[in-house]
């Protein structure tokens, strides 16, 4: 039996705020119960929901040495859907109001605390992993721990590590003094072959230049980041380490993704029925929306953050030419007030044909996927996207750009051959986007055949968890 522990600042249902939650608490599941023992490992936030606390039972406590300081660790179990989880206690860290504070520095303490509080935990409840499988920078420390405080003693010594980066761009970085004090680690590890990173301290480059194996959420992201311009300051070090370095694209959760079972969509349908019941779904969505009630009309949908990373940029730059053509818009998020008063402006000005929904609600994005009949994703880069698979699942049609996961998991539409999930575009450039979605448009409007075609694909392709577990279970074994 392989021993894993997974640990992450965020998991599924229990604390959301991005995609790296629905990794955690949903990828254990996946893996084969008579091979793989896998427990996942969180902060017991003081913002998670009363249900979960309650639900936790107390393990045990003790005071562990953080630099020159003493700090109290509870340790609380919930077994959840077949998989036990652990929870750290410690109000003073993880009091706030919300998962992370925004405050750098103070963010970087806590998660330090929360990576070294991890592996002192492993003796008390008595679980001795062959694998901590450690994601993004909040604990990026656990495997340059592993390295030194940890390595002696029976209980640690031929454990593995592996980082995840689920995106680069976030790295946990402050000055060398601070994090030298917070964490406890001696000068030894703060050089640039280390630590160290343009005279800062890097949190997240310690995680890649310690631990035995990193992945990454899409193949296509792993070689992107070894390139100057995805690479964030990191690329020489992700090079150097690309023997030991893997794609692995993220999943969904095909149970809580199911137009077939969906209790937030209108009308459940399947790829059988969808032809006749997705239909259902825009109209309901029109209505209470307030746009103009037309089944034929193409109807594009975006749920994202609205910030520069997902290409909105682009958006805005050609926003009047998609408004003008003959489409209905619906944008859900919130982010930048540059984009949200843009759809703002839009919405109002061309009000029965532009939606702008600035907020979020996880039944309301269910809802867009379910009625749009395009989905749109034109990302200045993606490490891996779930987006784009839930409009799969939904049979509704992406149009993404050509970059990280977006382009692993979205094969672009080919009249010729009749292939494809979706439409695609290369280049960073509005225009061309703009000339995909129109492409889209047109297939749409005067080849509806194919465009079904391109629907019965999308719905039958597999971004279920599964397939990812099986290579993470081949990686696990290979370690």
């Amino acid at each position: 039996m392989r021993r894993v522990l997974f640990a992450a600042s965020e998991a599924v249902p229990f604390i959301k705020t991005g995609g790296l939650a629905d990794v955690v608490g949903s990828l254990p599941k996946c893996f084969n119960k008579d091979e793989f023992d896998v427990r996942v490992i969180l902060p017991k936030y003081k913002c998670m929901a009363e249900k979960w606390k309650n639900m936790m039972t107390y393990k045990s406590h003790f005071y562990m040495d953080l630099a020159w300081r003493k700090q109290y660790v509870g340790i609380f179990e919930l077994e959840y859907e077949g998989i036990m989880f652990y929870f750290i206690d410690n109000e003073y860290y993880f009091s706030g109001d919300k998962p992370y504070s925004g405050d750098t520095k103070w963010d970087i303490e806590k998660f330090t605390f929360f990576s070294r509080a991890v592996l002192s935990s492993l003796p008390v409840i008595g679980f001795k992993p062959d694998i901590v499988h450690c994601h993004d920078w909040q604990t990026g420390l656990i495997p340059v721990y592993m390295k030194d405080k940890f390595r002696e003693g029976e209980f640690f010594w031929n454990m593995k590590s592996i980082m995840t980066i689920h995106n680069l761009k976030f790295q946990g970085v402050w000055d060398i003094k601070t994090i030298k004090d917070i964490s406890g680690l001696p000068s030894y590890y703060f050089t640039p072959d280390k630590l160290e990173s343009y005279k800062d301290a890097n949190l997240l480059k310690g995680g890649i230049v310690y631990a035995d194996y990193v992945t990454t959420v899409s193949a296509t992201y792993a070689e992107e980041i070894k390139t100057p311009f995805y690479g964030e300051g990191l690329n020489g070090l992700i090079s150097a380490r690309s023997n030991n370095l893997m794609g692995i694209v993220n999943g969904i959760d095909y149970d809580v993704y199911n137009p077939a079972t969906d209790s937030c969509i209108y009308k459940n349908y399947d790829a059988r029925t969808f032809r006749k019941e997705k239909i259902k779904n825009k109209k309901a969505l029109q209505r209470d929306l307030g746009l103009e009630q037309d089944e034929r009309k193409f109807m594009v949908g975006i749920v994202s953050r609205l910030t520069d990373q997902k290409g909105l940029d682009l958006v805005e730059c050609v926003m009047e030419e998609i408004c003008s053509d003959d489409l209905q818009l619906v944008v859900l998020g919130t982010g930048e007030s540059r984009y949200e008063n843009l759809f703002r402006h839009y919405d109002w000005k061309y009000n029965n044909r532009v939606s702008a929904n600035i907020y979020y609600s996880e039944e309301m994005s269910h809802k867009i996927y379910a009625a749009c009949d395009a989905f749109l994703m034109p990302s200045l880069f993606e490490p891996c996207g779930l987006s784009q698979l839930m409009s799969l699942r939904y049979g509704t049609v992406p149009i993404v750009r050509e970059t990280g996961g977006l382009k692993d998991t979205v094969q672009p539409y080919n009249e010729y051959e009749s292939t494809g999930t979706g439409f695609s575009f290369r280049n960073y450039n509005a225009h061309e986007m703009l000339n995909t979605i129109r492409y889209a448009k047109h297939v749409y409007y005067n080849n509806k055949r194919e465009w079904n075609k391109l629907i019965d694909r999308g719905m039958a392709a597999d971004f279920s968890w599964n397939s990812s577990a099986k290579r993470y279970e081949q990686l696990y074994y290979q370690l």
